[in-house]
Formats: structure tokens, sequence, C-alpha cells
């Protein structure tokens, strides 16, 4: 057996020593794990973003690290181990497709599936994870609730809420109302993600997109200060609002 084909065994055999030897990785648990899965599963999505393989590869093998901890501190305690995963995840992708591995047609698979998961669940909302990014659970939940016809008909109607939320919030602005700010901040938000989904788009992706925008172009309204041989900080507000515009031009 070649070494491709013992690459696994042998990377088992080293997270399995860590959790001996190593002082920090011995101290760890699946709790404490969970802040580094998240950061690690970010990272391969930047990676992907970037297009570079190279990073990608690199990013791809962290978060492997990932699973085989958590499986790892779960066979020290008799749960299970990392075999086990891979036995429930080959089942499970075996069932889910009888249509690969048996004869049944994809729609009737879909169809199925939905109707199994909806008798697994109390509440249609059942099975959204909480510790998702909010703009992305936000979208799911309406996502899930559209499928009950819980809906706008109309892109008007969307619109409608989203008006209809904003004046509340600048309702409450007036007021002063600091804890209702905060309810109608949530409220248009939350408008703002039906919008998305009713147009088809991925409002987590959107905002990541703008983040983006806003970073290249406030690095470049950066530069162009430092061209001019000026700070922003030593700059009024609209000093960095003509440099703003003229970045969003070139960006």
């Amino acid at each position: 057996m070649g070494e491709r084909e013992t690459a696994f065994w042998d990377l088992l055999e080293i997270v399995e020593r860590l959790r001996r030897e190593c002082p920090w990785d011995r101290e760890q648990t699946h709790r404490s794990l969970k802040k580094y899965l998240i950061e690690e599963a970010y990272e391969v999505l930047d990676a992907i973003d970037s297009g570079d393989d190279e990073k990608l590869l690199e990013e791809l093998g962290d978060l492997l690290l990932q699973p085989l901890l958590h499986a790892q501190i779960a066979k020290e305690r008799g749960a299970f181990d990392i075999y086990d995963v891979i036995g429930v995840l080959a089942k499970k992708l075996v069932q889910r497709h009888p249509h690969v591995f048996g004869n049944a047609e994809p729609e009737e698979v879909l169809e199925n599936w939905e109707r199994n998961k909806m008798k697994e669940r109390e509440s249609v909302l059942d099975g959204v994870p909480k510790s998702l990014p909010a703009l992305m659970r936000s979208q799911k939940l309406q996502d899930r609730a559209s499928r009950v016809g819980f809906d706008f008909t109309h892109i008007s109607q969307v619109w409608d809420k989203v008006r209809e939320e904003i004046e509340e919030l600048e309702e409450s602005i007036e007021k002063g109302d600091r804890e209702n700010i905060k309810h109608e901040i949530g409220d248009v938000l939350t408008a703002v993600v039906e919008l998305a989904r009713f147009l088809g788009v991925d409002a987590e992706e959107a905002l990541q997109e703008a983040n983006e925008r806003f970073i290249k172009r406030f690095r470049l309204m950066e530069r162009l200060a430092k061209e001019r041989g000026k700070k922003l900080e030593d700059m009024n507000l609209s000093e960095m609002d003509a440099l703003w515009e003229e970045a969003k031009r070139k960006l």
C-alpha cells in the first residue's frame, strides 16, 4: 500500500498522538473547539473566493482537522470514532440518492425527502441551526415558512413591507426609544432579507460582497489621500466624501 493509501491512517495516528502528548490539544473539548470549526470554515470560503488552489488545499486540510479532533474526543469517551462518522455519512448519502443507487426519479426523491423531514419535525422551522450567521439564518427561516404558503405573492408586497418597517424605525428614532430602535432595526433587516429571498439573491453573500467593495474603496481613498500628501483623519467630511465618490467611480 502506497503513501497516498495510508495517508488517512497516518493522519489519524497524528491526531491521536496530539491528544496524548500536546498539552493544548489534550485540553480541548467539543465546546472549546466550536470557534475553530467556524473560523476554519470561513477561511475555506476565503480561499474559494480567492481562486487560489494552493490556499484552498491548505485550508481544506485545516478544516478537516476539526472533525478528526471531534471524532477522537468522542472515541476517548467511548461514544463513536471517525469510522462511525464515515459509516453514518455513507449510509445517509445512499438513502438520500435512490435515483443514483436505486430506481427512483429525482423529483420523487426530493418530494419524499421533504415529506420525511416534516414528519421528524414539530415545526417547519425546526432544524435551522441557531449558530448560523444571522442573515443566513433569517433567509433559511423565511424560506422554510414559504414552503407552507406563508409568503408574499408579488414583489410590490415585499417592497411595501420594507417601507413599513423603515417607517416604524423612523417613529422609534423620533421617540428616542432605544430598546425599540434595536427591535425595529431587526425588523428592517428581516424585511430586506425577505426582499433578497424573493428576488433569488443570497443575502449573506450580497452583504459579504458589499463588505469587500467597501474595503477596496476605502483603501483606495486612503491611497488617494496619501498621493495628495494628506491623511484621512486630517480631512473634513466634505473632502472625504469627494474621495469616496472618486473611489466609487474607479471601483
